[in-house]
């Protein structure tokens, strides 16, 4: 993603957020507008019943007054309850109000203490693991095509991330520290001569030595007059003409018979010479010191080689580029393997009981450990990041969360305060 989608992707989820607190603040306006109407809707009732009976109205005023007295009064106590968690009633500071931002930060330590004692226990955690059977779950998720290559495009998302955000030069530095010097480092003789010794032992090398032989054979057989002029050009001066032709072609001869018994004959004494001397060569270069001190010299000058040194910095560079081209091509053999073999996994874990017990094991262990190492520091970020609010900005957003509910607070206050009254009226009334 570019820098200018991250920002206009940053721009739409602040929009967003903007628009849903300002949906949420009308709300609260209205419900306090709603609330406020009952409590002046019950002053009117008791001043106009309060009216009525001093004009010589019926009794049943009284009952209207004295439900609509304990409405005003209910719907004031209730109002009172409701601002005193977010500010102190009509700015006058009445001990106990404001409890919100004068108390903010002890909240945060009793959320933090709340979420640790209750969310991020061991136990707790290990059992919601294991009610869940996540390794079930998953498997089935991934066996489905389209989840798999969803899986798959978000690493290659976050591969091509990776790769593009690391500077080229300090992965080759890190490749040379940790890969180029440590098999430098490390002698070669030994090890080769291992792997010599294996491939002698199995006879490996047979076919190597067949297509030498063969093409050894051919050369000699295709280059007769090369052969000639060399053997030619070797002879006496003093030496008849006619004497070196013949000369030249009994060596030829020879050498074309000796190229072909060594190629038809597998036990030919000269294979079997070979096959001593890597035999010997092998041992050597496992044991003995000279022989490994020669090959550490051959190494040194392969690895000094200024082609080996480019093919060591382009390293890098050639497997970023393999990288980013299979990361970006949906249709590249690694996506496809990846996919491929996401789906198997899916599979194994939906039908294998011991692969997918072992998974809700490990997955039980990573949460506990988690929990049991860094809940404190959990329940830090929630107590730091509410000692960093500003007080009345932290009433103000509570209240934006919570304040329309709590306005049903003042609306029942007003309801339940007129039906006590007229109830204690009506009682009072009844008995006197």
């Amino acid at each position: 993603m570019t820098q200018t989608e991250q920002a206009e992707t940053l721009t739409m989820v602040t929009r967003r957020t903007q628009l849903a607190e300002e949906e949420k603040r009308q709300g609260l306006r209205r419900m306090k507008a709603v609330a406020l109407s009952f409590l002046l809707g019950a002053a009117a009732v008791f001043l106009l019943s309060s009216w009525a009976l001093s004009a010589g109205g019926g009794e049943w005023l009284g009952y209207v007054r004295a439900a609509a007295e304990a409405g005003m009064v209910g719907a004031l106590a209730d109002w009172f309850a409701v601002t005193a968690l977010f500010r102190y009633p009509l700015g006058i500071r009445i001990p106990h109000t404001a409890i919100i931002p004068n108390k903010k930060d002890q909240l945060g330590s009793s959320l933090g203490e709340f979420v640790s004692t209750n969310f991020l226990s061991e136990q707790v955690v290990r059992q919601k693991l294991r009610n869940t059977d996540l390794a079930r779950r998953l498997g089935q998720w991934l066996a489905k095509p389209e989840n798999s290559a969803r899986v798959t495009s978000e690493v290659a998302t976050v591969v091509r991330g990776a790769v593009t955000v690391l500077r080229d030069e300090d992965v080759q530095a890190v490749m040379e520290q940790a890969v180029a010097r440590r098999v430098i480092a490390k002698e070669w003789g030994p090890p080769l001569g291992k792997i010599l010794a294996k491939v002698v032992e199995d006879g490996s090398h047979h076919k190597l030595v067949d297509l030498v032989c063969d093409r050894a054979y051919e050369w000699v057989r295709d280059n007769q007059k090369t052969v000639l002029t060399v053997v030619m050009d070797r002879a006496p001066s003093w030496s008849p003409r006619f004497v070196d032709e013949l000369l030249a072609d009994k060596v030829y001869s020879e050498v074309l018979s000796f190229a072909w018994a060594v190629k038809v004959d597998a036990d030919h004494p000269m294979r079997q010479a070979l096959d001593r001397f890597l035999t010997e060569f092998a041992k050597d270069l496992q044991v003995d010191q000279e022989t490994i001190a020669r090959a550490e010299q051959v190494k040194m000058q392969i690895v000094e080689h200024p082609r080996v040194q480019e093919l060591i910095g382009s390293a890098w560079a050639t497997a970023k580029e393999m990288l980013l081209t299979a990361a970006e091509d949906p249709s590249s053999e690694l996506r496809l393997r990846l996919q491929q073999s996401l789906v198997r996994l899916g599979e194994r874990l939906s039908g294998d009981d011991p692969l997918r017990a072992k998974v809700d094991t490990w997955a039980e262990d990573v949460a506990a450990h988690v929990v049991g190492n860094y809940a404190d520091e959990l329940t830090t970020l929630i107590t730091d990041t509410v000692e960093r609010w500003d007080a009345d900005e932290t009433a103000r957003k509570v209240e934006l969360q919570v304040g329309r509910d709590l306005q049903f607070i003042r609306i029942n206050g007003t309801v339940v305060g007129a039906l006590a009254g007229l109830a204690i009226y009506t009682v009072a009334q009844l008995l006197f």
